[in-house]
């Protein structure tokens, strides 16, 4: 909206020709949102109080996590309230990449408020059904697939990632890029989502791999730096660097109310949008198994949970103490503070090693 109508104003005011610089216009978005996220979340913690909208804390969970009972959850909303106003007044809206991201955005938060709001307003212990869930992620991952392949500018040549520590290499997924994008989406929104256990630990982790994609966006979007770097130079692709300005401010206004002890939680709401929202970003960026890396995290936490089921369907036997991985830490006597923060280590070093390799090539 600023991009809009204020900088045509440049030829009269010099001063608004800062909103054509991507740099600008990411940093205005990122302050935009902490700033509504930090005004705005306190009161929307009192509202949730005030009708009630608490967690129940899963039984078979720690015992530790029973005092967090009555916690109020839903917390999400901010988020998204903390990406969408400002990726609507800083970004250009007629942007390929940012389009798809909101509407990413605004699908999975949908569906994460439709979960929470039967597990904790109409108290179905389960939510939303699983299979309807999985509909609802396998359906956007569809609709982006559709987008991507019928909208997406010609010269972005989309249905290939780019290879890590390769250069000039393309995987080329053929038929099964659409099934891909699915996995990406449905995978990566359903991570964040189990890795949603501990104050904090989500958002901070989201936080951190936001800001890498901000810069991956950025140099993906300028063809000197691309080209230095021997990146697929993406027109157009810079502008998403608004939206993960966004995100990053949003996560760290909602890290201030979700820090231990939390005063609020995200719930599916939060963490089904993030987890999508990140996904979605590998895929404009073609950057889908460099998202193994970035979200490393996410991907042990994932696992965890698939090889302790596995394990005990097939021999009886855990692998783990308890399942995500944060809860095994958690058992072996880390307080939680310490398990969060060493998380994030970990998640900014996995960071770290997802940009290096533009450097490797």
């Amino acid at each position: 909206m600023f991009y809009e109508y204020l900088y045509p104003l440049a030829d009269q005011f010099t001063v608004f020709n800062l909103f054509r610089y991507i740099t600008f216009r990411t940093a205005g978005a990122m302050v935009t949102a902490l700033i509504i996220c930090l005004i705005f979340g306190g009161f929307f913690v009192n509202l949730l109080k005030k009708f009630q909208i608490k967690e129940t804390i899963r039984e078979e969970g720690p015992q530790s996590h029973q005092a967090k009972a009555g916690t109020p959850s839903m917390g999400g909303l901010i988020i998204i309230m903390g990406i969408l106003v400002p990726t609507i007044l800083w970004a250009d809206l007629s942007n390929f990449f940012v389009l798809t991201s909101l509407i990413v955005t605004i699908w999975l938060g949908v569906l994460g408020f439709i979960d929470d709001y039967l597990k904790i307003v109409k108290k179905r212990k389960a939510g939303l059904v699983g299979r309807l869930k999985l509909v609802g992620q396998i359906s956007l991952g569809l609709l982006v697939g559709m987008i991507i392949l019928n909208v997406a500018p010609s010269e972005s040549r989309y249905g290939f990632s780019v290879a890590p520590f390769l250069k000039d290499h393309l995987i080329d997924w053929g038929v099964f890029y659409i099934p891909l994008i699915i996995l990406v989406i449905t995978g990566t929104s359903n991570a964040v989502n189990l890795t949603d256990g501990l104050d904090g630990l989500a958002i901070g982790l989201c936080g951190i791999c936001f800001l890498a994609f901000a810069a991956l966006a950025y140099i993906s979007g300028r063809f000197d730096y691309s080209q230095y770097l021997q990146m697929e130079f993406l027109p157009g692709a810079g502008e998403v660097t608004v939206y993960c300005g966004a995100a990053v401010g949003a996560a760290l206004g909602f890290l201030w109310f979700n820090s231990n002890p939390a005063e609020v939680f995200m719930g599916d709401t939060g963490a089904l949008t993030l987890g999508g929202a990140l996904g979605v970003l590998a895929i404009l960026l073609k950057q889908e198994i460099l998202l193994i890396i970035l979200g490393g995290v996410f991907v042990a936490e994932a696992l965890s949970v698939i090889l302790q089921v596995g394990s005990f369907k097939l021999r009886g036997k855990r692998i783990f103490k308890m399942a995500p991985l944060h809860h095994h830490f958690e058992l072996l006597g880390w307080p939680e503070q310490k398990v969060v923060v060493r998380f994030w280590i970990l998640g900014a070093l996995f960071a770290m090693l997802a940009l290096s390799t533009l450097k490797v090539r």
